[in-house]
């Protein structure tokens, strides 16, 4: 499932948090808000702010492209040049040593 939005806004703020460590600061992990599409008491069951769509008829969980994304950068470590084509594993960045 395609959601390039949310996988622009987590490359950009990973992408800050490389340059925060880069710059000496002592960061120590980051959550991606949510793993799962859930209730949320302001919005209900409309908007879907989880990396795994869930089919609240079925219950069956798609991994969206940012949370393949996301997996790839937890595996490796590293960014990619471009957030929409990223082969993460490929080449990039190390984020932390």
């Amino acid at each position: 499932m395609d959601d390039q939005d949310r996988l622009s806004f987590l490359d950009v703020h990973v992408r800050a948090m490389k340059d925060a460590i880069d710059d000496g600061v002592d960061l120590r992990g980051y959550l991606a808000w949510s793993l799962l599409d859930n209730f949320e008491w302001a919005w209900g069951y409309h908007q879907r702010f989880g990396l795994v769509r869930v089919d609240y008829g079925t219950q069956e969980r798609i991994p969206k492209a940012s949370a393949l994304w996301y997996a790839r950068l937890a595996a490796t470590n590293t960014l990619g040049e471009d957030a929409a084509t990223a082969d993460v594993g490929k080449s990039g960045v190390v984020l932390s040593r």
